[in-house]
């Protein structure tokens, strides 16, 4: 423990360079303003402003990248909340009730419980990432692909605390979602699927694509049909801050989010959507008032926003102690690296302790950085829900249009998105919902991949399932989670 104490300082000492306190600071700047910008992701971000860390020292590189990083994880949460537009799959589960909450009034407790869950969570995760790293890390290695296929398919078991009142309608949901992820090009055999001959399906579709259609798009039009009705309403917003009382009611969310995240975001795979769903669905499990959740449960929030938010910490033992990257947003990370010279392995925390050390430190101070730019904004974020409805709703269109763009520059995928969010219209319409369907997407391809890696691995045998102790405990825990609340519920109505 006095040794890591000791690494601590020196990361610390790096960390509060001046220099690198002006990069941290930008990056947790430019990242927040990515993560409230839909399309761009903290991904998509970061990959363009790579050419920024040429001729940097190594440590000052990482520390603005990462900045932006674990900024665009804070930041993602705002226009999720204020006007139903996420702009990454991992935001989609915080539209489910901060939404709700932003309509009936409450956008400023929604904003504060994701900024100040979002650091303590972000504490929790760094605080685990140097005291489980390496052990984690090897534990990492254990997955294979049947286990990742578990992995996924123990996500998906989260569809029925997202199915509302008809499990039925969820399956059917995420079987859409499934159908989705499979048009593109097939990647073992270069095969079109469900292009339609169209060249530019040939890479499928972006999540952000489908996010923004099915969520933004479709709630434009259900908000101008119920403006026609006289029922479309959103409450004045009565305060700006969280009560007393909210946040003690919504603590334990962001504590059991903040582990449950940091341990999923270790694992490969979609660790930050796989992360905040199970943190949403163990929530709803947990309550002794589930029916309250997707009607503006702040629970609903706070563990999700953390469980995103440690997720990004967790990703980072894999990356830094194996030179894995288990992400998009971390195999950037690891591009960085490596142009700067400096190689992920074992032996990154002996050989370079100012890059490991620093990067450490600075995201202890990069929360801090986030927390006091976030609460302050809260008071201007709300303003923008006092916006006549007649207006916004067309500037709510026009930012979704602009992230769908920003992806690929493609007319097409604005067709897309328009096509997608009718179908969320009628979803809605028709009581479907519509959040399992981006978790079939986002988890479809993962799950495809990792099963015929398997079945490659074994020769076409199933076997190889059973064989791992770890993919039965997984698939025994999906098989818990969809079966046993419908158990338990029926006998509730027996007795």
């Amino acid at each position: 423990m006095f040794d890591i104490l000791s690494h601590l300082a020196y990361g610390l000492q790096i960390a509060f360079e001046p220099t690198n306190l002006l990069y941290a600071f930008i990056g947790c700047l430019v990242g927040t303003l990515i993560g409230v910008l839909p399309g761009i992701g903290p991904a998509g971000g970061m990959a363009l402003l790579i050419p920024l860390t040429y001729g940097k020292e190594p440590a000052s590189a990482i520390i603005l990248l990462a900045g932006i990083y674990y900024g665009a994880m804070y930041g993602g949460s705002t226009t999720s909340i204020l006007l139903n537009v996420p702009g990454e799959a991992a935001s989609v589960v915080s539209t489910l009730d901060g939404y709700q909450m932003a309509k009936q009034g409450r956008a400023g407790a929604a904003l504060s419980i994701a900024a100040i869950g979002s650091f303590i969570a972000g504490t929790i995760g760094l605080v685990l990432l140097m005291l489980l790293g390496p052990p984690l890390a090897n534990f990492a290695l254990r997955f294979g692909p049947a286990e990742s296929f578990a992995l996924m398919a123990f996500g998906l078991s989260t569809v029925t605390s997202l199915a509302g009142k008809s499990l039925l309608k969820g399956l059917v949901a995420t079987t859409l979602g499934l159908m989705l992820s499979t048009m593109g090009s097939d990647l073992s055999t270069g095969i079109s699927r469900f292009t339609f001959g169209i060249p530019e399906l040939m890479e499928g579709i972006d999540v952000v694509v489908v996010a923004i259609g099915l969520f933004a798009v479709s709630e434009v039009l259900s908000s101008i049909e119920e403006m026609g009705g006289d029922d479309f309403v959103i409450e004045k917003v009565a305060r700006i801050w969280l009560t007393a009382r909210e946040f003690f009611e919504s603590i334990g969310a962001v504590i059991r989010g903040s582990f449950l995240g940091f341990f999923i975001g270790v694992l490969p795979g979609a660790a930050h959507v796989t992360a905040s769903f199970l943190a949403y669905a163990l929530e709803k499990r947990l309550s002794r008032t589930p029916e309250r959740f997707g009607h503006g449960e702040i629970r609903g929030l706070a563990a999700p926003e953390s469980a995103n938010n440690s997720a990004a910490c967790g990703a980072l033992i894999p990356l830094l102690t194996m030179g894995l990257p288990a992400s998009a947003v971390t195999a950037v990370l690891y591009s960085a690296l490596l142009m700067t010279g400096i190689r992920p392995s074992p032996f990154l925390f002996v050989k370079h302790p100012d890059v490991a050390w620093g990067l450490i430190g600075s995201m202890y101070i990069g929360n801090v950085m986030l927390l006091i730019l976030n609460l302050p904004l809260v008071f201007l974020w709300v303003k923008v829900l006092k916006t006549p409805s007649r207006w916004l709703l067309p500037i709510v269109l026009v930012i979704s249009f602009i992230g769908v763009y920003s992806v690929n520059a493609s007319i097409l995928d604005l067709i897309l998105a328009i096509i997608l969010g009718v179908l969320g219209y009628f979803m809605r319409k028709l009581d479907y919902p519509l959040a399992p369907v981006i978790l079939g997407f986002v988890l479809g391809n993962l799950l495809e991949q990792a099963l015929r890696q398997t079945l490659m691995i074994s020769g076409g045998s199933l076997k190889i399932f059973w064989n791992s102790p770890i993919a039965v405990t997984l698939f025994l825990m999906a098989a818990a989670f969809v079966v046993l609340p419908r158990v338990l519920s029926k006998k509730v109505k027996l007795a």
